[in-house]
């Protein structure tokens, strides 16, 4: 009987044993478990909870002349355009917070919003100076800001951007699920490519010897635009989710497109019938 005691007390040892051993290993995984998740939610609150801010414009309004009488109504027309701009950018800015890499918000938002400025600030100086002095100096209110108002501290200042960064408000730049299911590179910057533009010179009516050097300047802007956008499109290759390229190239090659071709129109307009339907030559495409 007293060497059954021993046996016994074994068999108890070695379940008690194997059952804390178990009961041990459970508890780890399950904290695994938790800790991951916990990473996991964190790092979706840092993606999410981060605000998209405001953008903030120069107001041109107050910085312009007396406006005569005759420009009043394209005047008011194209400041009313440029209120438009802003809180289309600004519903744009909500519309995709954490999407893009670092640098997203300045190429997709800000940087197409400064070319509709600077058009239709053009379009207004324009109107002005054909029958007053054309104001000077308007195009340095383009450029807007982004304000984003202690975005990062509601997010915890994740990924170091600091508050009132543009990057608070954007993910890393390895672009990690971006465009996930999207079409395979329809607008992604995959491969280099060519930026093809119409050309505007053939579809010029007879141009006025007084406006020759202006839309002359004008059409080698044209050219030097689709130059720079094609060089952007080299450097970027592989950078950006599925919209990149028609967000942060073509986009904004449209709008500077518009901005030399309606200076183009203007010059001619003064001395001879201004020409109609430029602006369907702005839109340029991608051709791999």
């Amino acid at each position: 009987m007293s060497r059954a005691f021993p046996k016994y007390n074994k068999r108890r040892v070695g379940l008690i044993g194997g059952a804390a051993a178990v009961a041990l290993s459970g508890a780890v995984i399950a904290g695994s478990a938790l800790a991951g998740e916990s990473s996991e939610d964190s790092a979706a609150n840092a993606r999410t909870l981060a605000g998209p801010g405001t953008i903030s414009c120069p107001d041109v309004a107050p910085r312009l002349p007396a406006v005569p009488a005759s420009a009043r109504a394209e005047v008011d027309r194209n400041l009313g355009d440029l209120d438009t701009q802003i809180a289309e950018a600004n519903k744009r800015l909500a519309d995709t917070v954490g999407q893009g890499g670092p640098n997203f918000v300045q190429n997709a938002i800000l940087g197409p919003l400064k070319d509709k400025r600077v058009a239709a600030i053009n379009r207004i100086a324009t109107a002005i100076g054909r029958t007053a002095d054309r104001p000077a100096g308007l195009d340095a209110l383009a450029p807007c800001t982004l304000d984003t108002g202690g975005a990062a501290e509601a997010g915890g200042n994740a990924g170091g951007g600091g508050a009132g960064s543009e990057e608070a408000t954007a993910p890393p730049a390895d672009g990690a699920g971006q465009g996930a299911g999207a079409g395979a590179g329809e607008t992604e910057n995959t491969g280099a490519g060519t930026i093809s533009c119409p050309d505007v010179a053939p579809r010029l009516p007879a141009v006025p010897a007084s406006a020759r050097a202006e839309v002359d300047r004008n059409l080698g802007d044209l050219d030097t635009q689709i130059a720079e956008a094609n060089k952007r499109l080299a450097d970027t290759v592989g950078q950006g989710g599925p919209n990149f390229v028609q967000n942060a190239i073509l986009g904004p090659l449209k709008d500077k497109r518009v901005a030399a071709i309606n200076r183009i129109a203007t010059a001619i307009g003064r001395t001879a019938d201004r020409p109609a339907g430029l602006d369907t030559l702005a839109a340029c495409t991608l051709t791999k």
